[in-house]
C-alpha cells in the first residue's frame, strides 16, 4: 500500500471516529471502522508520526500524503485529549451523584498516582495478564453446558479471603454472540486486585435460544453467586453486577427485578437481588416506548426476528416487561450509569432517559456518566479512557461498598 493511500485510510479512519456518521444504515459501518482505531490513537500518532517521517526524505515525498498525515495528527491529538478529559468528566459524575464528600468515604482517598493515565498498561492494549490477579474457570452455575459456565477471579495472595465484595460481569454480544473471557477483563482484573471477588459468566444466546433465555441465567448466576460464593471468601449479602451493551440491558434488567418469577422458573424463591448496578453502554427500551428511531429500529429489525422470535405487535407484555426503563421502581438499588456520547449502536438517549427515569422514580442514588467522544465498547482493552472509567468505577464501588459495610453495621448493632 503506497504512502498516500495509507494515509487516506488513516484520515477517514481519523474522522470517523471524531465524528461517525449517525443512522440506522452507518451505525454499525462506524462503529466497526471507528471503535479499536480511536480507542487506540496514541499507538496509531506514533505510527503516523513514524510514517511521514520516512517519507520526508528527498525523493520520496508525497505533498498530499504528508498534508493527510498532518490532519490526522491533529485529529489523533484531539482523540487523545478527549480521553484524557474522561478522568474529569467521570469525577464530576460521581462528585454530582454522590455528593462532594464521597471521596472521605473511601477507604483510602486517591493518590496523583492512582488518577494518573497509566501509560506502561496501556502501551500493550490487549495484555490482560495481572500477576496479582487469579482466575478460576469453568464453574458450572446452570445445566446449559458450556453456556451455563463461570470465571472467578480472585487477589492472587496467599491470605484467606472472608467477606470479600462481589462484581457479577455480564459480558455484551447482542444477546447472541460472546464470550465470558472477553469483555470486563480490564475491570474485573483492577477489582480483584483491590480485594474484590468477580465473576464472568457465560448465559445462552440467540437465536438459538429465545428470550427470556439470557435473562433466566443471569438470575441463576446470581442465585448461584449467594448460595456458594462464601466458599471462595466472598460475601454472599454483597453483590454489585455491571456488564456493557447487551451485558447493560441484563445487569439493569436484573437489578431492577429481584424475585420477578416469570425470569426465575423452577427458582422461583431464589434471592436474585443485588446491591448496586454499573450498565456501560446499555440498551435500555426493548419496547420503543422511549419513542426513540433507534429504539424502534432495533426492535423491529433485530430483536424481534433474532432474539424475541416474536414480532412487538404480538407479544407487546414481553417487550415491555424485558425493558429496564419500564421496570424501575422506587426500591431500585443504586446505579452507575456510563455511556459514550458518540455511540454509534445504541443511542446515548436511551442512557440519558433511562437515568431522567432513575432520578424520577428511585429513592436509590444516581451517577450518570456521559463520555464526550466515546463509542460503543470503549472499555474492551486498555486505553486512556478506559483506565480512567475503570478507576471511577472502582472508586464508586470502593465507596457504595464501605457505606453498605457501615449501614449493615450499624443495622446488627
Amino acid at each position: 500500500m503506497s504512502f498516500l493511500l495509507r494515509q487516506g485510510v488513516i484520515a477517514a479512519l481519523t474522522a470517523n471516529a471524531l465524528r461517525p456518521p449517525k443512522g440506522a444504515r452507518a451505525g454499525l459501518p462506524a462503529f466497526a471502522a471507528g471503535w479499536v482505531f480511536g480507542e487506540l490513537a496514541p499507538q496509531m500518532l506514533a505510527l503516523t508520526t513514524l510514517d511521514a517521517a520516512r517519507h520526508l526524505k528527498p525523493g520520496r515525498r508525497s505533498g498530499l500524503g504528508l498534508t493527510l498525515a498532518g490532519l490526522s495528527a491533529l485529529g489523533l491529538t484531539r482523540l487523545i485529549r478527549q480521553q484524557q478529559g474522561a478522568k474529569d468528566q467521570l469525577e464530576d459524575a460521581l462528585v454530582e451523584g454522590l455528593g462532594m464528600e464521597y471521596v472521605s468515604e473511601l477507604d483510602a482517598a486517591p493518590t496523583p498516582a492512582d488518577l494518573a493515565t497509566p501509560w506502561r498498561r496501556i502501551a500493550t492494549p490487549f495484555n490482560f495478564r495481572d500477576d496479582a490477579v487469579r482466575v478460576i474457570k469453568d464453574l458450572p452455575y446452570s445445566e446449559a453446558g458450556r453456556r451455563g459456565l463461570l470465571d472467578l477471579y480472585l487477589p492472587a495472595r496467599e491470605d484467606q479471603l472472608e467477606n470479600a465484595p462481589v462484581l457479577l460481569q455480564v459480558h455484551g454480544g447482542a444477546w447472541s454472540v460472546g464470550e465470558k473471557e472477553t469483555q470486563g477483563r480490564p475491570l474485573m482484573t483492577h477489582m480483584a486486585g483491590k480485594g474484590w471477588i468477580c465473576v464472568a459468566i457465560n448465559y445462552r444466546l440467540s437465536p438459538r435460544d429465545a428470550w427470556p433465555a439470557h435473562i433466566v441465567d443471569v438470575k441463576r448466576a446470581i442465585a448461584w453467586i449467594k448460595d456458594n460464593i462464601a466458599e471462595y471468601g466472598g460475601d454472599p449479602e454483597y453483590l454489585a453486577i455491571t456488564g456493557g451493551s447487551a451485558g447493560g440491558h441484563l445487569a439493569a434488567l436484573a437489578a431492577l427485578t429481584p424475585g420477578d418469577p416469570a425470569f426465575q422458573p423452577g427458582f422461583e424463591d431464589a434471592d436474585t437481588s443485588v446491591q448496586a448496578a454499573v450498565p456501560f453502554y446499555g440498551v435500555y427500551d426493548f419496547a420503543g416506548s422511549t419513542g426513540l428511531k433507534n429504539a424502534i429500529g432495533m426492535r423491529d429489525a433485530f430483536l424481534g426476528p433474532r432474539v424475541m422470535k416474536s414480532s412487538w405487535a404480538d407479544s407487546p407484555d414481553a417487550y415491555e416487561a424485558a425493558s429496564p426503563i419500564l421496570r424501575i421502581t422506587p426500591d431500585a438499588p443504586d446505579f452507575f450509569v456510563i455511556h459514550g456520547e458518540l455511540d454509534s449502536l445504541v443511542s446515548v438517549d436511551q442512557a440519558r432517559m433511562f437515568v431522567e427515569r432513575l432520578r424520577q422514580v428511585s429513592k436509590s442514588s444516581v451517577v450518570y456518566a456521559e463520555l464526550p467522544g466515546a463509542q460503543h465498547a470503549f472499555d474492551i482493552f486498555h486505553s486512556i479512557r478506559g483506565a480512567h472509567t475503570v478507576r471511577a468505577v472502582d472508586r464508586y464501588l470502593n465507596r457504595h461498598w464501605t457505606v453498605w459495610r457501615r449501614e449493615r453495621a450499624g443495622a446488627l448493632g
